[in-house]
């Protein structure tokens, strides 16, 4: 099966560095995707948050460091 963890991230620079960081302290073997996510309603570029979706075919990913990363760019993982 097939897990995949999806962090919300408050802008397109903290997606990208939590990205790159997860690949770093994870040794992850594929690029996470990042996503942008519009916020209901709302039509203004400023008011999207970015998904980083990391694939985790082998269910090795500790949930809580991710969502501890997330957090360092004030984030967070979102429940499955």
């Amino acid at each position: 099966m097939n897990v995949r963890h999806v962090l919300v991230l408050p802008d397109r620079d903290a997606a990208e560095e939590v990205a790159q960081k997860a690949v770093d302290r994870f040794g992850l073997t594929e690029e996470p995707q990042l996503v942008r996510d519009a916020l209901a309603g709302e039509d203004d570029a400023e008011d999207a948050q970015w998904l980083v979706i990391v694939e985790d075919p082998q269910e090795r990913l500790d949930s809580s460091s991710l969502d501890d990363l997330a957090a360092e760019y004030e984030g967070w993982l979102e429940a499955p």
